[in-house]
């Protein structure tokens, strides 16, 4: 009432909803002047939703391929195995009131390594999808995950911004205890069958941003 007095709004909330939508692949190229450094982003959209029983497996899934684990499988092959990045990673998110996901993945990198990096991701996905991790990936992926949340709850702003979404969504703390009992409980068959069923690099969008005119002028013979 400070900052709005008796002003009503003349219309019913309601929530913008954000349903999935299957989309075509696209492979796109930007050529950005003068940028020493270009970007390489992939995704694709995901009918799922945080309350969806693949979600752990998900979540745990995209940890293992590069959503912040330093032994993550983009960031052994693209930075530290062929140096073609000085930054990758990937991200998964799923809805809390809609069937609507997202995973997908950055990498930082030379204009001239644009195929390069393309690639690399490529393989890496199609390696998750037809053969799956192992229980030794599975383990330190875990143990990282958790750490990773108890240092989240030890951060007010991040803690502040789970409790006020907690609200929003009628939950409490327990939705995320429950979360992490069901990440403890999974299997690499779990896992596995996750990724196959849900990650296809012949179905996402790629964008790449880099001054690739000079660079692959300058490669040429």
């Amino acid at each position: 009432t400070k900052y709005f007095g008796n002003w009503k709004s003349p219309s019913k909330y309601e929530r913008i909803t954000d349903p999935y939508m299957a989309i075509k692949p696209v492979d796109e190229n930007i050529n950005t002047p003068d940028k020493p450094n270009a970007m390489f982003f992939a995704s694709l959209p995901l009918q799922i939703n945080d309350s969806h029983p693949d979600y752990a497996a998900m979540v745990i899934g995209n940890f293992m391929i590069g959503g912040g684990f330093l032994n993550s499988r983009l960031a052994t092959r693209i930075r530290q195995k062929e140096g073609l990045s000085y930054g990758v990673g990937s991200w998964f998110q799923a809805s809390s009131q809609d069937d609507s996901g997202n995973f997908g993945a950055y990498a930082i990198y030379a204009p001239e390594n644009r195929d390069k990096v393309q690639k690399a991701f490529q393989e890496e996905i199609s390696k998750v999808k037809t053969e799956g991790f192992t229980q030794s990936e599975l383990d330190a992926a875990r143990s990282g995950w958790i750490q990773g949340q108890v240092v989240n709850r030890a951060q007010d702003r991040a803690l502040l911004g789970k409790l006020a979404n907690n609200l929003r969504l009628d939950r409490d703390m327990n939705w995320d205890k429950a979360l992490e009992e069901k990440i403890m409980k999974l299997s690499v068959a779990d896992i596995n069958k996750a990724m196959s069923t849900y990650l296809d690099p012949s179905k996402m969008v790629y964008v790449k941003a880099g001054d690739f005119e000079k660079a692959f002028k300058e490669v040429k013979p």
